[in-house]
């Protein structure tokens, strides 16, 4: 039988499942991969096997699996719909093997894949999609396909455009602190879907370069707005083209919720009823400093960090930010918008009590390219942004995290 199945190309086929019982024999690595899939698909799975990993007790303790402590008995898969077997003693493989035949039973076995009369493809998945890819004797070829498959998928590059009516709404979606390859998955997703794209000046640019011809791509600095403030404007070309059937993204830089106004844009939407998804990005808060090498927090040094807009300078009556307070805290400060108010920032932290030699650093356009970090003191942060005129975006890092480097603890 070995042989004959060999001359063909397996069927492929998606099992159905739920409710039906399924036999692992075996609890080591094998079982550990596959049973997550399996429990996944709503099967109910009884594992023998005399010991397991960790992880596979762990879904027994759980009651995702039911677990019986002892070795294959002839019978263990009587009313099984199908069968995986990966103990370490081949007899017992054969024997379960054979019965599974016997039984007309579909079989993997992770011994022996000529005698099996099933094999397992290399799977992923990706919005309701399944990839299963099979290449016979070559499992390091299929996952390699399967990768590849579900990652165009996710990013948008493999076109798989949706047949079904889809529901016209907005997805505020981060893009990260600049660099392309920092938008989330999802986020990158959603921008292959889109019909407009509003992206902000700080977005990621160079994935407006991919998306295809049809898609509007707007930017939202240019929206014009004659009575209406620019934020107005803004929400009010996301409503339009929503209500429009469109599918609309609104890229913004770093994440949506971080000083970037992506509330007031989620409830301009659900005022009329448009249907608003929220994508998380990364935030310019740390992966900035990360990328410039410098940690927010590190064993020793700073257990806390504290993010605040600099955009206000410190003695403005609009400032919302505590700066006595800030002075007093041992941690790291993350200083955003704040090229333009550093030296008054810096200023008033003294004043307040940060130590002058406290140290400080500015990292303008981080994780793209052009990334420049420039060091200096809080005593010597306004006068060295000017010196070395930092233009934003940029970010600032006060602390001693700032002297923290991969290769000797402190400076």
């Amino acid at each position: 039988m070995a042989e004959h199945a060999a001359e063909h190309a397996a069927y492929p086929v998606g099992l159905r499942l739920s409710g039906r019982r399924v036999v692992v024999l075996g609890g080591g690595q094998v079982a550990q991969r596959r049973l997550p899939s399996l429990v996944a698909a709503g099967a109910d799975v009884l594992l023998i096997s005399p010991s397991a990993t960790p992880s596979v007790e762990a879904m027994a303790d759980t009651g995702e699996v039911r677990w019986e402590r002892r070795r294959y008995r002839p019978g263990d898969l009587d009313g099984a719909w199908y069968a995986l077997i990966s103990t370490d003693d081949p007899e017992a493989n054969a024997a379960a093997s054979q019965e599974a035949e016997d039984r007309r039973v579909w079989c993997v076995r992770s011994d022996d894949a000529e005698a099996a009369t099933a094999w397992t493809p290399a799977t992923g998945r990706s919005e309701g999609v399944t990839v299963a890819v099979l290449t016979g004797r070559d499992p390091r070829r299929s996952a390699a396909v399967r990768d590849a498959i579900v990652e165009g998928l996710r990013d948008g590059s493999l076109a798989a455009p949706h047949r079904r009516t889809r529901t016209p709404g907005v997805a505020l979606v981060g893009g990260g602190p600049g660099d392309p390859d920092l938008i989330t998955v999802r986020g990158r997703r959603l921008l292959a879907e889109a019909d407009v794209v509003i992206a902000d000046r700080l977005g990621p640019r160079d994935l407006l370069a991919e998306l295809p011809p049809h898609v509007e791509v707007i930017d939202a600095a240019k929206i014009p707005y004659g009575r209406f403030m620019a934020q107005e404007a803004i929400n009010n070309a996301l409503i339009e083209h929503a209500k429009a059937g469109k599918a609309v993204v609104r890229l913004k830089g770093g994440d949506p919720f971080v000083f970037g106004r992506g509330m007031e844009e989620a409830q301009a939407l659900a005022e009329v009823g448009i249907p608003c998804t929220v994508v998380p990005g990364i935030s310019s808060t740390i992966s900035v400093p990360g990328a410039a090498g410098i940690p927010v927090t590190h064993r020793g040094v700073a257990h806390e960090f504290t993010v605040v807009s600099g955009h206000v300078a410190p003695d403005d009556e609009r400032s919302l930010v505590d700066w006595p307070a800030l002075a007093g805290l041992r941690g790291t400060l993350v200083v955003l918008m704040g090229v333009e108010n550093s030296g008054a920032i810096a200023a008033k932290l003294i004043e307040h009590g940060r130590a002058a030699d406290t140290p400080a650093a500015v990292i303008q356009e981080g994780t793209t390219a052009a990334q420049r970090r420039v060091d200096a003191t809080l005593a010597t942060l306004g006068e060295t942004v000017r010196a070395e005129g930092v233009r934003p975006p940029a970010v600032i890092v006060i602390g001693d995290v700032v002297s923290v480097t991969a290769d000797r603890t402190h400076r």
